[in-house]
């Protein structure tokens, strides 16, 4: 499984819980989008996690930035992502970051809104935050493998499934 979190703002600890601290600690693969805030809280993440990926985002530290990059790219049983916190120019900046990455899909954070937009040329996945929702649910999103792809949803802390989608590979 492929855990994707973001938005964390925290000055102490992961601030993981219930099935979003279930499914990084049972994840393959965990995708944080930005916006730890301090050093500790990455070393949390990583920490819970068996193979972590994150990127930095605008409120985090210089020591999160200079041991993680602003974007990435990641795969996950064929399908590659492009990951950042956030760019300027909205669904569209996100696309062309996607397509500049050769990625099949965008996994960006920033907004605190969990949402999976399969409408444009490539899918674009926010988790939202799980712990600091800002009026949104809080959330994260877990992609497991399917024939021909993967299937993805988000899910509160809670364990509450609120959408589901499906990613296709190359």
């Amino acid at each position: 499984m492929l855990t994707i979190v973001s938005d964390t703002h925290s000055s102490n600890g992961h601030r993981l819980d219930g099935r979003t601290l279930e499914a990084v600690r049972d994840a393959e693969l965990v995708v944080h989008a930005g916006d730890f805030m301090i050093e500790p809280v990455l070393d949390a993440f990583e920490n819970e996690s068996a193979t972590f990926r994150g990127v930095y985002g605008n409120n985090d530290d210089a020591e999160i930035r200079s041991r993680l990059p602003k974007a990435r790219t990641v795969e996950y049983e064929g399908v590659r992502f492009a990951v950042t916190h956030t760019v300027r120019g909205g669904n569209t900046a996100l696309t062309l970051f996607g397509k500049e990455r050769e990625a099949d899909a965008v996994i960006f954070g920033h907004s605190h809104r969990p949402t999976a937009d399969l409408s444009g040329e490539l899918p674009l996945i926010n988790p939202g935050s799980h712990a600091q929702p800002r009026g949104n649910r809080p959330a994260h999103a877990e992609l497991e493998p399917v024939a021909g792809g993967l299937r993805g949803r988000l899910v509160t802390p809670d364990g509450e499934v609120f959408e589901t989608f499906d990613l296709h590979g190359d």
